[in-house]
């Protein structure tokens, strides 16, 4: 049965994650992925006190969403050159950050780990994707020997990419963290016909909505859950009749009192969708 999780962040303070998990215990979520950005706050002390925060308020953390250091922007001209390990510039540094990231996730105890990768070649004839390829499997290789799972989330690449990528890369422990609206705000694909392309593939999933682009510079725009493109009924439907019985990890990317509303609203919605099956 699918369960309702949300995100966690990893903040330099520890008790504003432990602020963060009453609020999640207030909303009776059980489970959550752990955004970890920046190499210097992945120690082992640092993972054995998230830990343990996580075991006080019975929160279970289900991935680690590691991100990579440098510039990050999410359009359709910077974007790029400047996110996930595609840029050459940043590949090398990021390529690292993803492997001792992976150590981090050993330290926590997960065997699931999520980035964005950027914005993989379409053309497998584009010198770069060959590259890009290696790169994945020098991640990918020792991730496999410690009984790890690297998982793409979905937005910068169309389903096909992603799934040719994957047979390329060929380590076999490679997986989609379905982020439901990305898909949609890239303008790539809409997230139930996806999962005809990778939905094998989907080992982790982000209940997030948005609207498609409307000019050839910008992402479009998030919504609320249910107030987007996304068909979440077809879309839990389609996940259930593929065997997917992990968690909908709700992404509402704003803060404050609105995005907790949001969260609350959300996590009534889907329960409704999930209780229908």
């Amino acid at each position: 049965m699918m369960r309702i999780g949300t995100m966690v962040a990893h903040r330099e303070d520890p008790n504003e994650i432990r602020e963060r998990l009453v609020h999640l215990n207030d909303m009776q979520i059980d489970n959550c992925q752990f955004n970890s950005w920046g190499p210097a706050k992945q120690t082992k002390e640092n993972a054995e006190t998230v830990m343990s925060l996580f075991r006080e308020y019975g929160v279970s953390p289900t991935a680690l969403w590691c991100g990579w250091e440098g510039p990050a922007k999410w359009n359709f001209y910077e974007g790029y050159t400047t996110l996930g390990i595609v840029p050459v510039e940043w590949r090398e540094i990021r390529v690292q950050n993803l492997l001792h990231g992976s150590e981090f996730c050993g330290w926590l105890g997960l065997n699931h780990m999520i980035s964005h990768m950027g914005y993989l070649p379409e053309n497998p004839n584009d010198p770069e994707y060959e590259a890009v390829v290696k790169a994945l499997r020098r991640i990918a290789e020792p991730m496999k020997e410690r009984g790890q799972y690297l998982l793409f989330e979905t937005g910068q690449e169309t389903p096909v990419t992603l799934l040719r990528t994957f047979e390329d890369v060929g380590t076999h422990n490679l997986g989609v963290n379905l982020d439901t609206a990305n898909l949609i705000l890239y303008g790539k694909a809409n997230p139930v016909d996806a999962l005809d392309v990778i939905g094998k593939y989907v080992m982790g999933v982000h209940a997030k909505d948005g609207t498609y682009p409307t000019d050839g510079h910008n992402l479009g725009k998030e919504r609320p859950i249910g107030k987007g493109k996304v068909d979440f009924p077809a879309l839990i439907r389609r996940l259930h009749e593929l065997g997917y019985d992990g968690s909908l990890t709700i992404e509402r990317e704003i803060s404050g009192d609105q995005q907790k509303a949001d969260i609350a609203a959300a996590k009534s919605y889907l329960e409704s969708i999930i209780a229908a099956l």
